[in-house]
């Protein structure tokens, strides 16, 4: 058999993919980053008490603080209301934790997340509600405000709006007067 050919980047010229020989300037080796590039989240999975006024809502009625996950994870495709209606239906039937997994990984996906020591749906089939208080505490301290939904979010972040802080230069009346 012959040996197989080296390597080859592709570069595009604006018609099609054309194989070149040599490697991209930009090219860096193949090492992967420290930690594998993951961030650590920003509180534990026990940390309930950081936000009490979640951690009883959640424990009250955990379709509540669902739906406001779904609703930012899935960048408002999906409503809070469809969201949490959707987990309590599936809490009847005990594939509750199944669901709120999916989401937890789809989060970490977006954000890099690192993931724990143990799978995701363990962490939601063993400790459910601690995991959806995690996971409110992590979209809200990357500055979402899950009492308003992805829209108003969006909105707020056009307008320069962080919370109750106005981003930028005040405006300033058109014209000198004298």
């Amino acid at each position: 058999m012959y040996p197989a050919p080296p390597p080859q980047a592709y570069h595009s010229y604006g018609v099609a993919a054309v194989p070149s020989p040599v490697p991209p300037a930009n090219c860096q080796p193949m090492h992967p980053p420290p930690h594998g590039g993951l961030t650590r989240w920003s509180t534990g999975l026990f940390h309930c008490l950081d936000d009490p006024g979640n951690c009883v809502i959640t424990c009250l009625c955990p379709c509540i603080t669902f739906g406001q996950i779904a609703d930012i994870v899935d960048r408002g495709s999906c409503s809070c209301v469809e969201g949490g209606m959707a987990y309590g239906l599936l809490c009847l039937t005990g594939l509750a934790c199944l669901y709120s997994c999916f989401y937890r990984s789809k989060m970490r996906g977006q954000y890099d997340l690192e993931d724990g020591p143990v799978p995701d749906c363990l962490v939601h089939f063993c400790c459910e509600t601690c995991a959806l208080c995690q996971e409110y505490r992590e979209l809200k301290s990357r500055g979402f405000d899950l009492g308003i939904g992805w829209n108003a979010n969006m909105d707020r972040q056009k307008r320069g709006v962080m919370g109750n802080i106005v981003v930028g230069a005040p405006a300033i009346p058109g014209g000198m007067i004298r």
